[in-house]
């Protein structure tokens, strides 16, 4: 069959090191072979990270859930005077923070709505509270759309809302709100908020500052192939440029409580799929993270084979997924996510938000060295 023939045509490049094209990208997403693309994924996993897995201690905090924007795959959101509406002050980021420290998590994640009557002091000083409490741990804040956003509003470029937020404890950015870059999808989806090209200069402008960062993409609604390949490469270039990029997370979408509950959600052949497209397709990036939230904790398991090397931590007091109907639990605990791990066959190791390694001595954990991978090995980096 012609597919079979691509594909050996793409395992040579494979083999050889050689960078896919975009058509090679959309030869993967038409050939039915899942097992012969898991394989070339996990090729490409263990020549970059080996048999490690990577976790770790983290929670999220979602400070409000009052956004400006209604997109159609959303669940989370409310209007401001829906009685779902929320904000967490002083009180609640504190208690939670001194929560997450209590346990020994080395980072916070933060993503929440746009809310069009706090102003960007509010967004600093959650950070601050957080650092106020346990000035080690890392804050992971706010993505490229709440950025754009906090522009918009204080009427400041993107560099001078990230140094104020960087000023405050700022540490890196998660990957959220880049859902779909190609315009045919996302003017359907989410038009209103930030545009591709400002969710680039974000990370690019983050980059520049010294911040690394994560990317995502939000697949299995109305996207095809085209839209998903074009996405990978988009951010694909833009690590060829700063170098910034950490890890990648393939989200699939969660239907249930959106406005787009009639489309069914990916299947598990589609999500172990993405997840070794998304390994073969983006070379330059380190890390590629199966996010269990989302995923389901088999499916992360199995993404471990298709090119995922690390399954995100802990979590806590996730809201937005399932708002949208994840049925995964809150919180794993390290040893429920080292045996997920080891079942895998992989060798688990607790990193910090940096992929450094963390060692932990009792109660207490101090960040180690940035962790040798094979690829980092043969560098000396």
């Amino acid at each position: 069959m012609a597919v079979d023939a691509d594909l050996r045509a793409i395992r040579e490049k494979v083999e050889a090191g050689e960078r896919l094209s975009f058509e090679d990208g959309l030869t993967l997403e038409a050939s039915r072979d899942i097992l012969e693309i898991g394989a070339l994924a996990n090729l490409v996993r263990e020549r970059k990270n080996g048999d490690l897995a990577f976790y770790n201690v983290n929670t999220h905090i979602n400070p409000t859930n009052v956004c400006v924007y209604t997109c159609d795959f959303c669940a989370f959101r409310a209007d401001l005077d829906e009685p779902k509406a929320y904000v967490l002050y002083r009180e609640q980021v504190t208690e939670r923070a001194r929560e997450a420290s209590g346990r020994g998590a080395t980072e916070i994640h933060i993503v929440g709505g746009l809310h069009h009557k706090l102003k960007l002091d509010y967004y600093c000083d959650v950070i601050r509270w957080i650092k106020e409490v346990d000035p080690e741990i890392h804050v992971k804040a706010y993505t490229a759309v709440e950025i754009e956003f906090f522009a918009k509003i204080t009427r400041c470029s993107r560099e001078e809302v990230l140094k104020r937020l960087i000023d405050a404890g700022l540490g890196s950015l998660p990957g959220g709100g880049a859902e779909i870059f190609h315009p045919e999808v996302r003017e359907k989806i989410c038009g209103a908020k930030a545009s591709t090209e400002a969710w680039l200069d974000v990370h690019r402008t983050a980059h520049r500052l010294g911040l690394n960062s994560n990317a995502t993409m939000l697949y299995g609604h109305i996207d095809g192939p085209v839209h998903r390949i074009d996405h990978l490469v988009r951010l694909r270039e833009l690590q060829d440029e700063t170098g910034g990029f950490q890890t990648f997370i393939p989200l699939a979408f969660h239907p249930d409580n959106s406005e787009m509950s009639e489309i069914a959600a990916p299947s598990g052949m589609m999500n172990l799929k993405m997840m070794a497209i998304s390994r073969l397709m983006l070379d330059n990036f380190p890390h590629i993270k199966a996010y269990w939230v989302m995923l389901g904790i088999k499916i992360a398991q199995v993404s471990l084979s298709f090119g995922a090397d690390d399954i995100d931590g802990t979590v806590v007091h996730e809201k937005i997924y399932h708002e949208a109907g994840a049925e995964t639990p809150q919180e794993l605990t390290v040893a429920d996510l080292r045996r997920l791990l080891e079942e895998a066959g992989r060798v688990p190791i607790e990193r910090d938000t940096l992929y450094r390694e963390i060692r932990r001595d009792g109660g207490r954990w101090k960040a180690g060295a940035k962790i040798k991978t094979p690829a980092l090995a043969v560098l000396n980096i």
